[in-house]
């Protein structure tokens, strides 16, 4: 049966139904006068609650949206630490030269507030990343991004992703790096000023991985407590870290 004979039949018991109230109503109190006052005040209202009911109702279905919207984000966002981005921030993180003045800020515990996480996001929004290519495999980079390029598409096509967010901006990032170095035919003998440049592109992934991976982590925290414990014992800052639980 299609929606539109669906809704036709719904429509013809609703008004059948209040034909058969009112005449019931006028057969057992034989007052049409008061049927056609109440009958002309309901008319009179129903336009009122029309418009109230469908307030109330369309606000309460963009809040379930939103929020399945940003669980759905959230989902994706754990895919992708869980796929590469938690491979690449210990990469790069192991070639930060600054990393060790902020590393004690990053080992996050079960007792982490959700003010501890806002703290500590203020002072990465503060941190000047650093990057030492030499310490960097540009070839093994390119390999490895170059074999997650079609992930990152599929990721990138997800309806969940929210335009102009920090998350969007880092697969764009990543997908410039990867671009980058895919140009790029001899990644051992370039000129300085081109070292700097990939440098930079490494730099600006490598910033949004840390703030990213910082918001994963409290959201696992405040929703899913085993894959925050998982995250803890996988944390790409604690050299101490063990998915083995003694």
């Amino acid at each position: 049966m299609s929606d539109k004979k669906t809704t036709i039949i719904i429509i013809s018991v609703l008004l059948i139904v209040s034909f058969l109230l009112y005449l019931l109503h006028y057969l057992v109190f034989h007052d049409l006068h008061h049927i056609e006052i109440y009958f002309l005040g309901d008319l009179a209202f129903l336009s009122i609650e029309v418009l109230l009911v469908s307030l109330v109702i369309e606000r309460l279905i963009e809040l379930r949206d939103r929020k399945s919207r940003e669980e759905k984000r959230h989902m994706i966002i754990g895919t992708f630490f869980s796929t590469m981005g938690t491979y690449l921030l210990t990469y790069f993180s192991d070639s930060d030269p600054g990393l060790e003045k902020m590393k004690s800020e990053l080992l996050i515990s079960e007792a982490w507030t959700g003010e501890e996480f806002t703290r500590v996001a203020g002072v990465l929004s503060e941190y000047p990343c650093s990057i030492d290519l030499g310490k960097i495999d540009l070839d093994g980079l390119k390999a490895y991004l170059s074999g997650k390029e079609e992930f990152m598409v599929r990721i990138l096509e997800n309806p969940f992703l929210v335009e102009h967010d920090q998350f969007s901006e880092l697969l764009l990032a990543t997908f410039h790096l990867t671009e980058e170095l895919d140009h790029r035919k001899d990644l051992v003998n370039l000129p300085e000023n081109d070292y700097r440049h990939l440098s930079g592109d490494i730099c600006r992934v490598y910033r949004i991985l840390i703030s990213q991976w910082l918001e994963n982590v409290r959201h696992l925290k405040e929703h899913y407590p085993y894959l925050f414990s998982l995250a803890l014992r996988t944390n790409p800052f604690d050299e101490k870290a063990s998915p083995i639980i003694p």
